[in-house]
């Protein structure tokens, strides 16, 4: 998401690193979510 050398030369800060970890969970839920719907919707048919 970054390069690494905005880490190191400070573009980038902490709060910064925490937003795209935030981004990456909430990315990860997100699809999680839709996966177990999908499921659901898949298993209703049998």
């Amino acid at each position: 998401m970054c390069r690494y050398e905005s880490l190191l030369d400070g573009t980038l800060g902490l709060a910064d690193v925490a937003l795209m970890n935030d981004a990456l969970t909430v990315q990860d839920e997100n699809s999680r979510r839709l996966h177990a719907a999908m499921d659901v919707l898949h298993n209703k048919g049998k």
